[in-house]
């Protein structure tokens, strides 16, 4: 099997930095100027950035320069799978095995592919030469044996999944894939006792639960049925897939089944893991997986939100918001892709189109807890404070009263004091500390508030080192501890404490500044500049460069006399760093 180059496309490679999210190499536009090896550079550029469509175009752009170059034939076989482009893929594949017949990646695409034409022999055939491990294995087999059903023959393909031995997992597949075949062959009986068996080896598992239950909705076992479900809702609360079967049993529906066709289970058994391999550190063949899952049922809800997920997890949210975008509007799963979608939007600085998508869902439910909160993060993260203070007061407002969270008073709390409300914010604080009294940025935020502001000292320094003791190697809770030292004036504690801190989050430009006032403070006044300097060059907050410029001119005032001195309240040191918000 072609591991290595799936790995040395998806995922394995470095991304260098690209500034806006806009790509350093050459547009598709491009392609016909560029020399073979400028298209193969700008190929393996795309790859390190992880941009599949982009590397595929230029590998077989390189390819058509030198169309007998087995690396770079592989090369764009394997982007063009990445990327979806399936029709292109296969094309790449016949080419592949005309010269090595073995390749067992260019067989699975050629076998999908044919199971999607319901060539059901020749889908067979290929599977069955695309086996070697565990994984590869339990695909060909159940991909095999769907083949088979389509052509008729659901025993032997029963039989060809009962034979496959291997890890302690595999009966939990065979079972439930068992159970979807017998159902496509109207053995209803023989379904549920393959799919009772699948739920015995896990009942947490969604899709085992989920065709169990549909299937007893259409064998006269609706209360049955409905109580599956609500065992699993008490485990996982609120899935929309199970929110929705219960709401169809109880409008006396009967459910359909998981899949109606050999090519929608195998989609099913591609999704099932693929999903599963991206849990485990198998991101670059679940991404094979999963992509061949939607070659064969282009909807599956599932495979696009585990698609996007995989993408986002590598840090491409571009790729991940094109995936959700295909979520079909009648799926109970579109919100979900709506609110992380609104995420994904807001990180490559598309705010607008993110508030207005999470105030849409929120304006259909205006108790959508999990809409709220994404769209009061946003808010906060681009310091809209009056709003998002607003919005976590909906989402506590619409929240179990039994079950308050104490995530949503700290996040209002901040919101509250940037927004120069500090009693409401001290009350917040206060109470997410009442709910979740060892949680260290809790502590940290409203002891270092009190500080900050020259009361409740001896309390305040004493949460923040608590939060400290919880977070050891927290950079910012640790500056915070630093720079609680230097507002009582304590400047050698400063000093050591904030050398920690940055060792702990070099690239924080605050930290550094932090450092740089202390190191002020004690007369090492070139370090102090130093650190000031590189503050300053991390990019540090548009109102707070001015400051730090000015320190690098000038240095720090002069400290004052008398009884101000002891609290050292002089606002030209008075600053905020993140403190866990």
């Amino acid at each position: 099997m072609i591991v290595a180059p799936v790995a040395s496309f998806a995922f394995a490679e470095t991304s260098p930095t690209i500034d806006n999210g806009l790509s350093a190499y050459p547009t598709a536009r491009d392609l016909q100027g560029l020399s073979s090896a400028g298209s193969y550079l700008a190929a393996r550029h795309a790859s390190a950035d992880r941009d599949a469509g982009v590397a595929a175009s230029f590998y077989r752009a390189a390819l058509r320069s030198d169309p007998k170059n087995a690396d770079l034939l592989d090369r764009a076989f394997i982007s063009s799978v990445a990327d979806g482009e399936m029709e292109e893929a296969v094309k790449l594949a016949g080419k592949i095995l005309a010269a090595d017949k073995t390749n067992r990646v260019a067989r699975l695409v050629e076998g999908v592919h044919a199971l999607k034409l319901k060539r059901y022999s020749a889908a067979q055939q290929n599977f069955n030469q695309s086996v070697r491990g565990p994984i590869t294995d339990l695909v060909a087999t159940l991909l095999s044996s769907y083949a088979m059903q389509g052509a008729g023959n659901t025993s032997a393909a029963l039989a060809n999944i009962d034979k496959l031995t291997g890890p302690e997992w595999y009966p939990i597949f065979k079972n439930l894939h068992a159970g979807l075949i017998d159902e496509l062959a109207n053995r209803q009986k023989d379904a549920g006792a393959r799919f009772e068996a699948a739920y015995k080896l896990d009942d947490t598992a969604l899709r085992i639960v989920d065709a169990y239950g549909r299937w007893m909705s259409r064998n006269k076992r609706e209360a049955d049925a409905a109580q599956l479900f609500e065992t699993f809702d008490k485990k996982v609360p609120r899935h929309p897939l199970i929110v929705d079967a219960l709401k169809e049993l109880k409008a006396g529906k009967k459910l359909s089944a998981q899949i109606d066709t050999p090519q929608s289970g195998a989609a099913e058994a591609l999704y099932g893991i693929g999903s599963s391999l991206t849990r485990r550190g198998g991101e670059d063949l679940a991404l094979v997986y999963l992509q061949l899952a939607l070659y064969l049922h282009p909807n599956h809800p599932l495979a696009l939100l585990s698609l996007a997920d995989l993408y986002e997890s590598v840090k491409k949210p571009q790729m991940a918001i094109k995936i959700y975008e295909r979520m079909p509007e009648n799926s109970p799963l579109k919100r979900n892709a709506q609110i992380q979608m609104a995420t994904d939007l807001d990180s490559v600085d598309r705010t607008d189109e993110a508030l207005t998508i999470l105030k849409s869902v929120t304006a259909e439910d205006s108790k959508d807890t999990e809409a709220l909160m994404a769209l009061g993060n946003i808010e906060r993260a681009r310091k809209k404070f009056s709003d998002c203070s607003g919005t976590y007061t909906k989402a506590i407002d619409a929240s179990d009263a039994a079950k308050p969270n104490w995530v949503l008073y700290y996040f209002r709390g901040i919101c509250e004091e940037r927004s120069k409300q500090w009693p409401k914010a001290e009350a917040d604080l206060k109470k997410a500390l009442e709910l979740q009294p060892e949680q260290a940025h809790v502590l940290n935020y409203l002891g270092y508030s009190w500080v900050d502001q020259g009361i409740n000292l001896p309390e305040g320094m004493a949460m923040i080192r608590h939060a400290v003791d919880q977070r050891p190697d927290d950079g910012y809770i640790v500056d915070s501890l630093g720079w609680a030292y230097f507002r009582i004036g304590d400047y050698a504690n400063a000093v050591k404490t904030l050398e920690r801190a940055i060792d702990l989050k070099p690239e924080a430009p605050t930290i550094n500044d932090h450092l740089g006032d202390a190191y002020w403070r004690v007369g090492r006044t070139l370090e102090a500049k130093y650190q000031w300097a590189h503050a300053r060059d991390l990019k540090p907050e548009a109102e707070e460069l001015p400051k730090i410029e000015a320190k690098i001119a000038n240095g720090l005032p002069d400290l004052p006399t008398g009884p101000a001195a002891a609290s050292n309240t002089n606002d030209a040191e008075k600053k905020k760093d993140d403190k866990g918000g």
